[in-house]
């Protein structure tokens, strides 16, 4: 990157980065820069979408999510298989957060702030997750992964609102849901590091869907829209996945989704 390349150029020049590694270092140190005061945010620049986003290495092999075999983390092949999914959804959740910040203009600072903390805390994830998967006698790449969370982000990058409702409070929110049945299972396996490890995603991730509930919310103020009425319509629009139970209602109440929402999951 530039040196002194604002905010938006380093953060699409990051999500082109094609190495993990890599690309989740330089988005930490990118955080620590800007909390330092060592980069400027140009709010209203608008950034040309450059050819081959995002920028991604050769493996994991990208199939269909019908084509991902589910295994038992009972087994040592299985487990490194699961923590394997996982590390691949915050390898692409870094990339969903870092197109956040460079592809919407004229955004309020604090927008830009709260997704590049976003992809500062999902490059963390990856970064233990890797590692733990390193532990197992494994690495990224080494099993096949599906390109759904990126799909979305392609579907709604012309509608900011659109990937406020379908990336944070769909996507990420249905994390929630899953993390602590998969911690059940990678507890009764005997993997303590794994439980640890999605405690700490649990928690950010928290955040991460009520940063998204925030700016849906904001915009739909801003635009005079009634985001309750307006986000089924949104999930039709874009085909996004139906929500599945159990849900979280616990986290999904911490992240800041409404009651009347809230009731519409229940049966």
């Amino acid at each position: 990157m530039i040196l002194g390349m604002s905010l938006r150029p380093r953060a699409l020049a990051l999500l082109e980065l094609r190495d993990p590694a890599t690309k989740a270092e330089k988005t930490r140190a990118l955080m620590a820069a800007v909390q330092s005061g060592q980069v400027a945010l140009d709010r209203q620049a608008e950034l040309a979408t450059p050819p081959g986003l995002p920028g991604r290495p050769s493996l994991p092999r990208l199939v269909a999510a019908t084509e991902v075999p589910r295994r038992s983390p009972f087994t040592p092949q299985g487990r490194a298989a699961l923590i394997h999914s996982i590390c691949h959804i915050e390898f692409n959740a870094i990339n969903l957060a870092l197109d956040a910040v460079w592809r919407f203009a004229g955004m309020p600072e604090g927008y830009y702030l709260d997704w590049l903390k976003i992809a500062a805390e999902e490059a963390l994830h990856f970064t233990l997750l890797r590692e733990h998967l390193l532990t197992l006698g494994q690495d990224y790449g080494d099993f096949d992964g599906h390109d759904g969370l990126w799909q979305m982000a392609e579907s709604t990058a012309g509608d900011i609102v659109a990937r406020m409702a379908l990336v944070p409070r769909t996507l990420e929110a249905r994390g929630l849901d899953a993390t602590p049945p998969i911690q059940d299972k990678l507890g009764r396996a005997g993997d303590a590091r794994a439980v640890e490890i999605l405690d700490i995603i649990l928690r950010d991730e928290i955040g991460h869907v009520a940063i998204g509930n925030h700016w849906y919310r904001w915009l739909c103020s801003r635009d005079g829209h009634d985001a309750e009425a307006l986000y089924p319509q949104l999930v039709a629009r874009h085909s996004a996945p139906r929500l599945r139970p159990p849900f979280n209602l616990a986290a999904r109440r911490a992240a800041g989704f409404s009651e009347s929402e809230l009731d519409t999951l229940k049966p």
